[in-house]
């Protein structure tokens, strides 16, 4: 019996610090757990944007995804035809697909569950064109930046 009681002791110590160490903790943020690469962000190649961003939901080889949503397809998909369509759905979002462009200009903390990516309008376009000749696609006329701002909702652009 006289073991007992130093083994529960000790035990008891043990679970207190634990619980102190739990309790002095800080939670892992989402931003600093490395799930993005905040200078690969700044990037104005399509192909990096595409991996950074797209690929995540629309798969690596723009296959698109269905399970928990309907990510649709990039391969071989005639809607890629109409870029300004593209940016259109980049810019605003589209039913589960966020907004990659602040739809106000001073509004920096729009609702959102992780902070939000915004994109230049050098980048979508970019991205834009780097789907379009990927994946199966083969349009040659690309968006350009002046093109995309010129989209932005609100614009009078």
């Amino acid at each position: 019996m006289k073991i007992i009681k130093p083994i529960k002791a000790t035990y008891a110590a043990s679970l207190v610090l634990l619980l102190l160490a739990g309790l002095v903790s800080q939670p892992a943020c989402a931003d600093s757990a490395g799930i993005r690469d905040e200078a690969l962000l700044k990037t104005t190649d399509g192909g990096q944007i595409y991996a950074q961003i797209c690929q995540g939901c629309h798969m690596p080889k723009g296959q698109g995804a269905i399970g928990a949503g309907h990510y649709p397809a990039f391969a071989h998909n005639p809607t890629m035809s109409s870029a300004p369509y593209m940016a259109l759905t980049i810019l605003g979002g589209r039913r589960n697909m966020p907004a990659f462009a602040s739809r106000d200009p001073g509004d920096s903390e729009q609702e959102s569950f992780i902070a939000p990516i915004w994109l230049t309008d050098a980048q979508v376009a970019s991205v834009i064109n780097y789907i379009r000749t990927h994946f199966g696609n083969d349009y040659k006329d690309a968006i350009t930046a002046d093109e995309v701002k010129a989209l932005h909702p609100g614009s009078t652009r």
